[in-house]
C-alpha cells in the first residue's frame, strides 16, 4: 500500500514539473548572406579569347573564390565616352559596392561618377587618375613582352618583325618598345615595323595590317590587338607569330610561338577581399611577373630549348628584382641616347612613353 502511494506521488510530481516546463524557443533562421556586389564594364565581349575574355576569366575566379559572398555583373561592348558614364552611374545607383572599368577610355567617365558616389569604390584599368574612392590598376605586361621579343629575335630569318598596334598611347608604345628591346638583345639586326589600326577590336583592320607587314618582308607578326586575325594571317603565309592577351596558340596552332598573357584573378580577388574587410584604399597598382598578374604563355613546340633557357634566365632577373626591361643604355629610333647606361626609367616616364626605341620603324605621332 505504501509502495503504491509512493509511486502515485512520484507521478504527480513528474506531471507537475512537466506542466511547469517552458516551451522550447523556436530556432532562429540563419541570417541571409548579403553579397558584396561587384560590376565590370567591358570594352568588348568575353568570347573565348583576348582582352575582355581575360578580364572575364578574372571575374569568374572572383566568384569561385568567394561563392555566395560576392555577386558580380558585367556590361559588354560599352563604348568609351558618354555611354560609359551612364552605365557606370547606373551600377552605382543600383547599389553596387565596387565598379571595375576595364579600358583606358573609361577613365574620365569613372572620375565623374566617382565624385557623385563617395561610398562606392571605383577601380579603373590602365589609367592614371585617382580619387579617395577611385584607384587604378595595370600589369607590367611589358616584362612578358620583352621575353616574347627574345623568342621572336632568335627565330626570325628575315630580321623583320611586323607589329599591328591599336592606338599610339603610352601603354601600346611601351609594349612595342619592350618587345623590340627583347628582340634586339639577342639579334641587333632586327627591325620591328609598326602599322597603326586605330582600333582595339576590328578583325578586318587587324588582318589588313598584318598582311601589309607580311608583304613588307616580316616573317613573324606580333601585335597589340584583340583578335587572332594577325596570327591567322601569318599562319596562312607559312609564317610565325607572337600572340597577346590570351594564349593564342590554343586558337591558331603552333605557328604562335608564345603570347604575353594576363592573369587578372590574382588582382581581383585581393582587391575585392580588401573591399569586403574594410581595408581597401585608393592606390595605383602596377605589378608584373613577380606578382603573377602577367605571364608568358607556354611555348610552341617550334621554340628550341636554348631559346626557352635564355627566356628563363632573363625572366629570373626580372622576377628577382636584379634588373628590369627599361635599363640603359637605350637610344631612340633616331639615334639619340635617351637612357644612360645603368640608369632605369621611372614609372612616371614609362607611363608617359611617347617615343620609340632603336629598332622600331614607325612613328608615335
Amino acid at each position: 500500500m505504501k509502495k503504491s502511494v509512493a509511486i502515485a506521488s512520484a507521478l504527480l510530481i513528474a506531471l507537475a514539473v512537466t506542466g511547469c516546463a517552458k516551451k522550447a524557443e523556436p530556432v532562429a533562421a540563419p541570417a541571409e548572406v548579403v553579397p558584396y556586389k561587384v560590376a565590370f564594364i567591358y570594352i568588348g565581349v568575353p568570347g573565348d579569347l583576348g582582352w575582355t575574355h581575360e578580364h572575364d576569366v578574372g571575374r569568374l575566379a572572383l566568384e569561385a573564390e568567394f561563392g555566395d559572398k560576392v555577386k558580380t555583373a558585367y556590361m559588354e561592348n560599352v563604348p568609351e565616352g558618354p555611354d560609359a558614364t551612364r552605365i557606370i552611374r547606373q551600377y552605382a545607383q543600383d547599389g553596387y559596392d565596387m565598379i571595375i572599368a576595364t579600358s583606358f577610355g573609361y577613365m574620365d567617365p569613372m572620375v565623374e561618377v566617382a565624385a557623385e558616389f563617395p561610398k562606392v569604390k571605383f577601380v579603373h584599368c590602365s589609367g592614371y587618375k585617382t580619387a579617395d574612392n577611385m584607384s587604378t590598376y595595370f600589369g607590367r605586361i611589358y616584362q612578358a613582352r620583352y621575353l616574347s621579343g627574345i623568342v621572336a629575335g632568335k627565330m626570325t630569318k628575315t630580321n623583320i618583325i611586323g607589329y599591328p598596334g591599336a592606338f599610339p598611347i603610352p601603354e601600346v608604345v611601351r609594349g612595342m618598345n619592350a618587345f623590340t628591346l627583347g628582340a634586339r638583345s639577342v639579334n641587333p639586326k632586327v627591325q620591328v615595323r609598326i602599322v597603326w589600326t586605330n582600333t582595339w577590336y576590328d578583325p578586318v583592320k587587324e588582318r589588313e595590317a598584318a598582311v601589309a607587314l607580311l608583304d613588307a618582308g616580316a616573317d613573324i607578326i606580333a601585335q597589340h590587338q584583340d583578335t587572332v586575325e594577325p596570327q591567322k594571317a601569318a599562319q596562312e603565309r607559312g609564317k610565325m607569330s607572337i600572340g597577346y592577351d590570351s594564349d593564342m596558340r590554343k586558337f591558331v596552332g603552333d605557328s604562335v610561338l608564345t603570347s604575353p598573357v594576363w592573369n587578372w584573378g590574382v588582382y581581383y580577388i585581393d582587391t575585392v577581399r580588401k573591399g569586403m574587410d574594410g581595408t581597401w584604399k585608393s592606390d595605383q597598382y602596377w605589378q608584373g611577373l613577380s606578382a603573377d598578374v602577367v605571364r608568358l604563355a607556354e611555348f610552341s613546340p617550334l621554340v628550341p630549348q636554348d631559346v626557352r633557357d635564355l627566356v628563363a634566365t632573363q625572366k629570373q632577373k626580372i622576377v628577382g628584382g636584379a634588373w628590369d626591361v627599361f635599363t640603359g643604355p637605350i637610344k631612340d629610333n633616331e639615334g639619340k641616347l635617351r637612357v644612360n647606361e645603368g640608369a632605369k626609367m621611372s614609372d612616371g616616364e614609362l607611363l608617359g612613353f611617347d617615343w620609340f626605341v632603336e629598332g622600331v620603324v614607325g612613328k608615335v605621332k
